[in-house]
């Protein structure tokens, strides 16, 4: 039968396209049917951005954080903190583009053009005679995935944003007596004393039934949880494990040779004398020019005769540093000098002598005067390097074919994860104890929330099946199975009655403690006489000298109303560790900053009080263009998650 089908192919195509055609004019075609719905996650002026926004939005933040910092953790990238963060500037960007848009805020081209050149990278392609290299240029922007007009467009976009909060954050201004009101007391110090109502001193007077204790048990049953566990088995699939198993050329690690060993050899170095003019970049262009037209009176001085280009350099040289030794900068390679000068110096043959340079120190005259080449190591002193750098490149190039691999034979396979493993030579790992959460000092997949949640999918937990390949850092895939799962149970009272008692009396205990505290602070206030264990010597506190107490005493210490009379009394609860009696005995008022610190400090506010002006003309705007983020945070998530 299937032998007639493919004879008459053609016959049954035609036959399919009529039957198909028809049910498409009758019941048409719905507008999802081509493109996967994305779902809302926010609204910005009208706008929808979908999850697909968001994901890109994403992984360009992560791509760009691990170019800067590659050994930067990846499970913090994609934590749902981060993620959610990445949301929140997403909205941002898009509030503040629809105020500029609104505002008609619009970047000139000679405004972009000053802000490129701002950027050092950029900045650091500039040629000798001040152009810009457009190849490395387009080679740079490249690394992030876009061309160079892509990234004006963004650098554009950003400064035209830039001017919408830029604009009020510039205003921003306090006077001399607004600073002192808003900085004297949070530098205040105070003088107390203090009397420590510690709940272990009072759990010897709680003696618990079992009634309690069956008590306590039932009204508190979140607290004896036993939150859902798996025990799993998963396998990892990542460059080292597609590099352990290339097997190289011996022909191709000789081609590799031939074609790196200048590369491996090491670098080049060169040594050179030069006579500087000095120019700062910052002169005017008649101090430049006759600080050129001195430098090249001396060119031709030194090329007419090249053997005094020493003592000439010890003459008319402004590089006191070098101009003692006749010039010589002795051996240097790539990187040790600026570019231009490192360019010249690069170029020349020894004895050659340069045409002027310019830098931003002025005009450089250079002499080439050795030149170091590295010695060039043996096929055999380099193949240890070799074979690790070829393996490297090879895993690289052989990762996205292996990858589909893998991802297809844990979905077609899906009961089993020897199979893969077997396939691809990966180990079947195990792990007992997981939940939903990363567990502390958790590595790997097993701290990856992404690889967790796709285990404790539905599909996962009550099939027993591979979870799909979950990306869990740059070219690493895993993927899972449970292999046996615990739901979510409260402990039997006789397995947890040692913790039940140890919260009951503890419990118990700081409520006697608070209620001691609560009794010696009413006596005290009526009659401050009579207070005792205040302590021999009283200690002064601030915000910042803490003085080993607790925060919340600090806190309640500095905020205990002290304009009606001193010494001001206040009770502290503690919670578990009990409570406190806070005696208040004077207010030290702070020295008044001078010189250098009272500016730091009035810059200080400056920046406080104008990020507070931004973030409130921002919350302003965001009611202003409707913004509204629909995804939940991820607290809020885990907090669900815990309560079901």
């Amino acid at each position: 039968m299937f032998e007639s089908i493919r004879k008459h192919s053609k016959i049954v195509m035609i036959l399919l396209f009529l039957l198909i055609i028809p049910s498409f004019v009758l019941v048409g075609i719905d507008s999802n049917y081509f493109s996967e719905k994305s779902p809302v996650v926010a609204r910005v002026d009208g706008d929808k951005i979908n999850q697909t926004d968001w994901d890109n939005a994403h992984r360009m933040e992560t791509d760009r954080m691990r170019a800067q910092s590659p050994s930067v953790d990846p499970k913090l990238l994609d934590s749902p903190q981060a993620r959610y963060a990445t949301l929140e500037r997403l909205v941002r960007d898009r509030v503040l583009a629809a105020a500029a848009k609104e505002m008609h805020l619009v970047t000139s081209d000679s405004r972009l053009a000053r802000s490129l050149q701002e950027i050092p990278a950029i900045a650091g392609l500039k040629r000798a005679d001040g152009t810009l290299d457009a190849e490395a240029y387009r080679a740079l922007v490249g690394t992030q995935g876009l061309t160079p007009e892509g990234f004006e467009a963004n650098v554009r976009r950003d400064l035209s944003i830039n001017q919408v909060i830029g604009g009020v954050m510039g205003t921003a201004f306090s006077t001399n007596a607004q600073v002192k009101l808003a900085l004297d007391p949070l530098y205040e110090q105070r003088e107390i004393q203090v009397v420590r109502f510690k709940s272990a001193d009072f759990s010897a007077k709680v003696a618990p039934t079992d009634a309690d204790l069956e008590s306590y048990y039932k009204a508190n049953p979140a607290k004896f949880l036993q939150m859902e566990q798996a025990a799993v088995e998963y396998v990892v699939l990542d460059l080292d494990s597609v590099r352990s198993g290339i097997t190289l050329n011996e022909d191709d690690l000789r081609t590799y040779y031939k074609e790196n060993v200048a590369r491996m050899a090491g670098k080049e170095e060169r040594r050179a004398s030069h006579i500087l003019i000095n120019a700062s970049k910052d002169a005017s262009s008649a101090d430049r020019e006759k600080a050129k037209a001195r430098a090249a009176e001396l060119l031709a001085q030194v090329r007419k005769a090249p053997a005094t280009f020493a003592d000439v350099a010890k003459k008319a040289s402004d590089d006191k540093g070098s101009a003692t030794a006749g010039g010589d900068l002795n051996f240097f390679g790539r990187g040790a000098m600026v570019k231009p000068f490192e360019d010249a110096a690069f170029a020349l043959k020894k004895g050659e002598i340069s045409d002027l340079v310019e830098t931003d120190f002025g005009y450089h005259i250079i002499q080439l005067t050795d030149i170091k080449a590295p010695r060039q190591p043996s096929f055999e002193e380099l193949r240890p390097t070799m074979e690790a750098e070829l393996k490297q490149q090879q895993a690289q190039r052989k990762f996205a074919e292996v990858a589909e691999s893998f991802t297809n034979s844990v979905y077609e396979q899906a009961d089993s994860l020897k199979p893969v493993a077997d396939k691809l030579k990966l180990k079947v790992q195990t792990a007992s104890g997981l939940t939903r959460t990363p567990a502390p000092g958790a590595v790997g997949p097993l701290a990856n929330p992404k690889f967790l949640e796709a285990l404790f999918s539905s599909d996962s937990v009550q099939n027993k099946r591979n979870t799909e390949a979950v990306e869990i850092g740059p070219s690493q895939l895993a993927a899972g199975r449970v292999v046996q799962y615990t739901p979510t149970k409260t402990l039997p009272l006789d397995e947890v009655r040692a913790r039940v008692r140890e919260l009951y009396v503890g419990q118990k205990a700081s409520e006697l403690a608070r209620k001691e505290g609560e009794a010696k602070l009413a006596a005290w206030k009526a009659a401050p006489a009579t207070a005792s264990g205040l302590g021999a010597a009283p200690i002064q506190i601030s915000r910042e000298q803490v003085q080993n107490l607790p925060r919340p005493l600090i806190d309640a210490a500095l905020h205990a109303p002290t304009a009606d009379a001193l010494p001001a009394w206040v009770g502290v609860d503690l919670g578990s560790e009990g409570y406190a009696v806070v005696k208040v005995n004077r207010v030290v008022p702070r020295p008044a900053p001078e010189g250098q610190r009272a500016q730091q400090e009035r810059q200080q506010y400056m920046q406080w009080w104008a990020s507070a002006e931004g973030q409130a003309y921002y919350e302003m705007l965001k009611k202003r263009f409707k913004a509204e983020i629909k995804a939940p945070r991820p607290s809020a998530t885990l907090q669900a998650a815990a309560e079901n």
